[in-house]
């Protein structure tokens, strides 16, 4: 018998695409539903939205901020923040961040699926412009 999972949600595949099998609208389900849209908070910038201003992470104001630890702390703030605020079928459980020698700063978010208990992760790398 297979678990139903409808109550995690459904929605439009990100990046958006067709699907090649039936021409239509690529779909997202459950699990990765929610993955991919923890994704696109991650990578809206507030503002961004026009119906939804307040919608995204501010975690791209630090794109030329300095390559420090101190940047790393605040980025990790700007995750739970608006994971809190945007998703609000998951519970965070650790947001990690840390300068990378690259520049960029590499970000995993722990997170727990409410409804299923289930522990995810999701990584992010905002690429810096100075550092």
């Amino acid at each position: 018998m297979a678990v139903r999972k409808e109550f995690l949600g459904r929605g439009w595949a990100f990046p958006f695409h067709f699907d090649p099998a039936t021409g239509k609208v690529a779909m997202s389900e459950y699990e990765e539903n929610i993955r991919q849209n923890i994704t696109i908070i991650l990578g809206t910038r507030p503002g961004e939205r026009q119906m939804l201003p307040d919608f995204g992470c501010r975690i791209n104001e630090l794109l030329f901020a300095p390559n420090t630890h101190q940047t790393a702390i605040l980025a990790r703030r700007y995750v739970e923040d608006a994971l809190r605020r945007w998703e609000p079928r998951v519970e965070v459980v650790d947001v990690k961040s840390a300068p990378d020698p690259s520049g960029a700063i590499r970000v995993e978010v722990v997170y727990r699926i409410i409804s299923t208990g289930a522990v995810e992760r999701v990584q992010q790398v905002v690429s810096q412009g100075a550092g």
